[in-house]
């Protein structure tokens, strides 16, 4: 039996003591987490420090040192935020629907684990902390693979999660971390069908295909996010300026940030210029059709910026670089977004209900925003506590996956010595 294949039997062998387990044994080991967290504060960091050093010296871009990045806010909001799931209820065992069938027989459906979850993840440490959490609090387990530029704060954070959690009288294997980099073991996960019930990929294109192509399991895939903002004739532009910086500047790293911006060309020239000047506080790259160039050349703006080229409308920037192009109309808007977006998050800022409402109605993204910034696409801003992923697929679960999304459930009959005719 190979290392991976054991971690998978006892992965198996503790979902089951899990599924067993009351929501206040669950809730009991999540607080101890969180106090764990804040026990072993500075180990975490010193742990993380390694990893941001050995990102510095590989020549780690901005966004992904961001997101590779844990200090003492952030291990405190892990800490809150895993406190938070513990307030949430618990979908475990909530009976979905009840009825009693004509023949006498009682019929209804149960909210259960999905069992063992698979979860691949590159530069988000913060991601252990969210899955595991999430998972225990479901009654699942997990088998977490992430990247190796995350591998010292990741080893750390699991230990952490395993030491409190068995202390609080969970089986520890119910959270398990592939400590070996080697990338042939994730093809090796994504065969293990007979212990893993659901992958779920956070990373890259790359990494959503080759889960989709390689795996026996099902998969759960998103979380790439190519996010617009649409600002109609009749937004209220002050407030325009404000969204659109925020989607873009706030946390430009993650995948619920703006990638493009897209304006009706009746309010292009007042609009073009006074956002420019706001994002060019923060140093933002424009990458801007020629119609926008002119109003910025006409206008005397000095933001850093490029002619578009012909795939800067396809791509999830993950930096402080963004798209700016004009649209004639709503309907131009929405083509746009059909053929370029990722199905994410997309937002229009109007005054004109006929047009929010059309465009609710046109986009099929997993989150869609009237007068409102992209960057609260987030289980923890949805009031889910937290998220394992975020999915942009329209089976089993879209948008952020909290607790709900990582049950399942089965039909429970009873009966009163009931035979079928």
């Amino acid at each position: 039996m190979s290392r991976l294949e054991s971690l998978g039997r006892a992965a198996r062998q503790a979902s089951r003591q899990l599924a067993m387990l009351s929501t206040t044994a669950k809730d009991q080991a999540l607080l101890a987490i969180a106090s764990a967290l804040e026990e072993h504060a500075p180990t975490l960091l010193a742990a993380n420090q390694k990893d941001v050093a050995a990102g510095r010296e590989k020549g780690l871009s901005s966004a992904l040192l961001d997101r590779l990045l844990l200090n003492d806010a952030r291990i405190a909001g892990l800490a809150n935020d895993t406190r938070s799931v513990v307030a949430l209820p618990d979908p475990v065992g909530v009976e979905i629907e009840g009825r009693v069938l004509p023949n006498g027989l009682r019929l209804s459906r149960r909210r259960i684990p999905i069992g063992v979850l698979g979860v691949i993840y590159e530069a988000r440490p913060n991601v252990t902390i969210d899955v595991a959490v999430l998972a225990l609090k479901t009654g699942n387990a997990v088998i977490l693979r992430g990247g190796s530029e995350t591998l010292h704060s990741n080893l750390a954070l699991v230990r952490v999660i395993r030491q409190a959690i068995e202390e609080a009288g969970l089986p520890k294997d119910a959270v398990q971390y592939i400590e070996d980099p080697d990338r042939a073991l994730v093809a090796e996960l994504l065969q293990l069908d007979q212990y893993v019930d659901m992958i779920i990929p956070r990373g890259g294109a790359s990494l959503h295909e080759l889960c989709r192509k390689q795996s026996t399991i099902p998969v759960i895939t998103g979380g790439i996010g190519i996010c617009h903002i649409f600002v109609d004739q009749t937004a209220d532009l002050e407030r325009a300026v404000d969204i659109v910086e925020n989607a873009k500047v706030q946390r430009p790293s993650v995948c619920n940030a703006l990638d493009t911006l897209l304006v009706h060309h009746s309010v292009a020239k007042g609009f073009i210029p006074a956002v420019a000047s706001r994002l060019q506080q923060s140093d933002v790259l424009l990458k801007v059709t020629p119609e926008v160039e002119e109003i910025l050349q006409a206008s005397g703006a000095t933001i850093r910026r490029d002619i578009a080229g012909p795939d800067d409308f396809d791509q999830e920037w993950l930096s402080l670089t963004l798209g700016v192009r004009l649209v004639k109309d709503l309907d131009e808007a929405i083509e746009h977004i059909h053929q370029h977006s990722s199905e994410h998050s997309d937002s229009i800022l109007t005054n004109n209900f006929e047009h929010a409402t059309r465009f609710v109605q046109a986009i099929n993204s997993a989150a869609v925003y009237v007068n409102a910034s992209t960057r609260f696409t987030d289980g923890s801003q949805f009031g889910l506590g937290a998220e394992v992923a975020i999915s942009t697929q329209k089976l089993h679960a879209r948008g952020p996956m909290g607790l709900e999304e990582l049950t399942t459930y089965k039909w429970i009959v009873f009966g009163q010595g009931h035979i079928r005719p």
